[in-house]
């Protein structure tokens, strides 16, 4: 079979599957399938595919009609400006936490040298890309999963940060070292019984510990919005990724640990998104 014929099966089978993006999908693991990248599949459409590759290819749209994220199938995820390491371990990274990257080098110029902590430092997206962006910058990141803290020091090898970068594996609650100038987080805060609702991409592979925010959704915030008030200095930002319907909730518990809401950030939807404060 050849490219435009293999990708045309392909398409048509995630389509009976209901899979949103089929024929993105279908390229991006053909890419994957035959080493190449997607410009190369689309000006190629008449090249025909060795056994091998179309066989790799077959499994790994088995593995798309099955829900499984594209993400997972393919160990990657762009992210800001770089391509990061991901599997079932980590919450894949999304657009609007972009947010957070966009909203710390909009407060702090390039030459300031800083500490900075990300508290569920996951696949350390967040926390590398700040890192990239700001050489003067010196991370620390902390998660309860021992598997997440070993993708995010393969990311930092890989983008080559180890020297800047320190790793934790541990509960935000048992964290006690150094204070920072900037902590950024995105805990899970999605209310417990809401779970059942997500897409089945989400709820059957996604890790739930970076999902579930308890039987409020409020559970880790807290958690996070009071450590963060020993853990940071004066006037250091805590920047939070919310739920859309958290604003005026996570604004009273940032209020009752010491910290001044100075914006909340809307994501490409509209919705709230990002709240930015202030410890005082």
């Amino acid at each position: 079979m050849n490219i435009e014929d293999t990708l045309s099966y392909a398409i048509k089978t995630l389509n009976r599957y209901n899979i949103k993006n089929p024929k993105l999908d279908s390229e991006i693991l053909l890419s994957k399938a035959i080493s190449k990248d997607r410009k190369y599949i689309i000006l190629n459409f008449h090249e025909k595919i060795n056994k091998k590759s179309l066989d790799d290819f077959n499994n790994l749209i088995e593995r798309r009609k099955k829900g499984e994220p594209v993400a997972y199938i393919t160990n990657n995820k762009e992210f800001w400006n770089d391509s990061f390491y991901v599997d079932k371990n980590v919450l894949i990274p999304r657009p609007d936490t972009e947010l957070i990257i966009d909203q710390v080098l909009t407060i702090f110029p390039k030459n300031k040298q800083l500490q900075l902590l990300d508290i569920g430092v996951g696949s350390g997206c967040i926390l590398l890309s700040l890192l990239k962006e700001r050489p003067n910058f010196f991370g620390t990141g902390i998660d309860i999963s021992k598997k997440s803290i070993n993708i995010s020091k393969y990311n930092a090898k890989i983008l080559k940060l180890t020297n800047r970068v320190k790793f934790y594996n541990s509960d935000v609650d048992n964290f006690k070292i150094g204070k920072y100038d900037i902590i950024v987080s995105n805990p899970p805060y999605i209310k417990l019984l809401n779970l059942k609702y997500l897409e089945r991409d989400v709820i059957n592979f996604e890790p739930r510990l970076a999902l579930s925010g308890g039987f409020d959704g409020f559970s880790n915030i807290r958690k996070v919005v009071s450590k963060a008030a020993d853990l940071i200095k004066r006037n250091g930002r805590l920047i939070l990724e919310i739920g859309f319907s958290q604003t005026e909730k996570v604004r009273k518990i940032l209020k009752e640990n010491g910290f001044y809401t100075n914006k909340v950030i809307k994501d490409y939807g509209k919705n709230d998104r990002c709240i930015v404060s202030t410890k005082i």
